[in-house]
C-alpha cells in the first residue's frame, strides 16, 4: 500500500517539473531572441544595451512589392533584403538591422507602367520615399547611433538612396557623430560580377537577364526556395517581358544564387567597413 505521505511527494514533484518546463521555454526563446541582430526581435532595453556596447551601426534594408513574373512571389526584394542584411551585419559584429522598407517607387500608377501593370505592385513617390529614410535615419540617431546604412535590394531607388544619405549628411555635418551611407555597393554587387561568373558557366545574356531571369531567380532560391514556383519552372514553358519576366530562369538553382550572395555579403562588408574608417 502506497502512503498518503508519498503520494503528496510525488504530485509536489511533479508540479514543480511542470513550472519548470513551461517557465523554462519562454525563458529561453527571450534569451535566444536577444541574441538576434535584428531589431525586431529585440526589446527596447535589450537594443540600449547594444549600443551602449559599441553596436552603433544599424542596416537598413530596402525591398520592394512587385511582380516576379509567374514564378517568383511578390515579396522577393523584401525577404531577399532582410536575409543578406542579416548575413551583413553577422559578419560585421557591431551591427543591427532594421525593419525591411517593403513600400517603394516602382513608377506611375496612373497610368501604370513597367511593374504596375501587374498585379500586387505598389508604388509610392520618390519624394515620399526619401522623407522615409530621412525621418528613419533621424530616428535612430536619437537612440545613439552613429552611422546608418541604406542597403536597396532593387536598382530603381538607388539614387534616391544617395539624396537621402547626403541630406542627412548635410544635417548632421556640424556634429560629427551620425553618417549615413547608401550602399549602392550592396545593388551594384548583383550586376557585373555576378553576371561575369554567370556568364564563365556557359549561361547567356538573354538567360541571365535583368528581372526575373535567371540570376534574380538563383539567387531567390539560395535565400528562400519557398518563395519560388518550381513546377513552372520543371514544366519548361518559356516566359518573356509580356510576363513581366525579361531574361529565362529555368535553368535557375540555389548553387548559382551562392555565387551572388557571397558577391553582395563580401563587397557590402568591404564598403561599410572603409566608409566608417574613412568617417562617411
Amino acid at each position: 500500500m502506497v502512503s498518503h505521505r508519498n503520494t503528496t511527494s510525488s504530485l509536489l514533484a511533479g508540479f514543480s517539473l511542470f513550472l519548470f518546463l513551461t517557465c523554462a521555454a519562454p525563458a529561453q526563446a527571450a534569451s535566444a531572441a536577444s541574441g538576434s541582430v535584428f531589431l525586431e526581435d529585440l526589446t527596447s532595453f535589450e537594443l540600449r544595451a547594444m549600443v551602449a556596447k559599441g553596436a552603433t551601426t544599424v542596416l537598413v534594408p530596402i525591398g520592394g512589392t512587385e511582380q516576379n513574373g509567374p514564378h517568383m512571389a511578390l515579396g522577393k526584394h523584401n525577404v531577399r533584403a532582410k536575409a543578406l542584411a542579416g548575413q551583413i551585419a553577422q559578419r560585421l559584429g557591431n551591427a543591427v538591422v532594421a525593419p525591411v522598407l517593403g513600400y517603394v517607387p516602382e513608377g506611375s500608377i496612373f497610368p501604370p507602367v513597367a511593374h504596375m501593370r501587374f498585379s500586387g505592385t505598389i508604388s509610392i513617390s520618390e519624394a515620399t520615399f526619401e522623407s522615409i529614410l530621412e525621418s528613419t535615419a533621424r530616428s535612430f540617431k536619437q537612440h545613439g547611433f552613429h552611422h546608418i546604412v541604406f542597403l536597396g535590394d532593387h536598382g530603381g531607388y538607388q539614387k534616391s538612396e544617395v539624396r537621402a544619405a547626403d541630406k542627412i549628411n548635410k544635417e548632421f555635418a556640424k556634429g560629427g557623430d551620425f553618417h549615413a551611407l547608401a550602399l549602392t555597393a550592396y545593388y551594384e554587387a548583383t550586376q557585373a560580377p555576378f553576371i561575369r561568373d554567370l556568364r564563365a558557366k556557359g549561361f547567356s545574356d538573354a538567360e541571365i537577364g535583368t528581372h526575373a531571369g535567371l540570376a534574380d531567380t538563383s539567387l531567390m532560391l539560395a535565400i528562400d526556395k519557398s518563395l519560388v514556383r518550381m513546377d513552372l519552372l520543371a514544366e519548361g514553358a518559356k516566359t518573356g517581358p509580356s510576363d513581366g519576366v525579361y531574361g529565362d530562369p529555368r535553368k535557375s538553382t540555389a548553387e548559382l544564387g551562392q555565387i551572388g550572395v557571397r558577391h553582395i555579403v563580401d563587397q557590402s562588408v568591404q564598403a561599410i567597413q572603409e566608409a566608417i574608417k574613412q568617417g562617411n
